[in-house]
């Protein structure tokens, strides 16, 4: 094999394993069906309704403490933005997908952390009980 060859293969190599850790981390959440971490984001189906999802939501940031600076909603979608203690901005997207399932995505900061994410989803969850 060529040097060329034998760079590309290793780069090529080297760069499925980086994506493959980063992409998809699933795991199951009871009724509520699949919870995902895809590239930064915390993706889950909810099935609840867009406005029952949406007054959890608003619940959640407050008893977490986070400071809300944006919010948008209107019959089909709906976006939070807050910041935390450190000033990481917390995006929340909802959007209905059903009359009585919505999807919630959730993204911390720039990159995304799952573990601040998954934080805020069970907060989430805990308020649609």
């Amino acid at each position: 094999m060529e040097k060329g060859q034998v760079f590309l293969i290793s780069v090529l190599v080297s760069t499925a394993v980086l994506i493959e850790g980063c992409v998809i981390a699933a795991v199951g959440i009871g009724a509520a069906g699949t919870v995902a971490y895809i590239r930064g984001d915390l993706e889950a189906m909810e099935s609840k309704d867009l406005d029952t999802v949406y007054e959890a939501t608003e619940k959640a940031l407050d008893e977490l403490g986070l400071n809300v600076t944006k919010r948008a909603k209107d019959a089909m979608s709906a976006v939070i933005v807050a910041r935390d203690a450190q000033d990481k901005k917390i995006t929340i997207k909802l959007s209905a997908t059903t009359e009585e399932t919505t999807k919630v995505s959730i993204r911390v900061g720039l990159f995304g952390s799952e573990t601040k994410s998954r934080l805020v989803y069970q907060k989430i969850r805990d308020n649609l009980k």
